[in-house]
């Protein structure tokens, strides 16, 4: 069987509330694109019905893959469906599905030439935001703002969950990939800039949701650390040990 043009992947810690809704609008649209695609949800960890509803889903729809991951961690969670996937290109959703589905095209072909990575920008010139409260919107600046003095330098917004890779480039970072929690997207990112990948930010249009499961204060604290552990493994030369 020849291998999709696209993998959506979507890693899930107690999401009963938001899948059915985000699944529904996913193959809504995905019905109406000329490409083939996989959507593969990532389990793990949960405590409500999670892994049962998208069970449920996937005997209605024979390109929905339902992965359970015994350990919890939203980068362990992404690492292992984007390995995976089989997809030319692998794009991560976040399962709240903050950002409309139909900004996808920009993350691929043909609207978008020359990358081995994009990821979605709440800063990007041209995107936009909507109902964020403002301590919410200066807190992430904050965040943003360590990130790029500490390790990533000139990338607005490295932490918005919707990210394509190409095929070659998931190979290439996710087996090195360290970090499982929520700071794995820093240490995929700066893999990339070792290797002198093409990264892209994308302007999109963003929703905030007030169920979000992100703790500004608490989150940043585990970035930060996390920031530091990244620059250690580099000095020991982890990030060495693959081409």
């Amino acid at each position: 069987m020849a291998s999709p043009f696209l993998s959506i992947v979507i890693p899930a810690h107690n999401e009963e509330n938001r899948l059915p809704r985000t699944l529904g609008q996913i193959f809504t649209f995905l019905k109406t694109q000329p490409y083939s695609s996989e959507v593969i949800i990532v389990e793990n960890g949960s405590s409500d019905r999670t892994l049962e509803l998208a069970r449920q889903f996937a005997t209605q729809h024979p390109d929905l893959i339902v992965i359970h991951e015994e350990e919890r961690g939203k980068g362990n969670a992404v690492r292992r469906g984007m390995l995976d996937a089989h997809g030319e290109f692998r794009f991560i959703c976040d399962a709240d599905l903050s950002m409309p589905i139909e900004e996808l095209h920009k993350f691929l072909p043909p609207a978008l030439e020359d990358f081995d990575i994009a990821i979605g920008s709440r800063e990007a010139p041209g995107a936009i935001r909507f109902n964020e409260p403002p301590y919410r919107h200066w807190g992430g600046r904050a965040i943003n703002l360590a990130i790029r003095l500490l390790i990533l330098p000139g990338l607005n917004d490295t932490q918005c969950g919707f990210k394509c890779f190409r095929a070659e480039a998931t190979e290439s970072l996710f087996r090195q990939q360290t970090l499982m929690g929520w700071s794995f997207d820093i240490e995929l990112l700066y893999l990339a800039r070792r290797k002198k990948l093409r990264i892209k930010e994308i302007p999109i249009q963003w929703y905030f949701d007030a169920d979000s499961k992100v703790s500004a204060v608490r989150d940043a604290l585990r970035m930060i650390g996390d920031i530091f552990r990244i620059h250690i493994n580099s000095l020991r030369g982890r990030y060495d040990l693959n081409p």
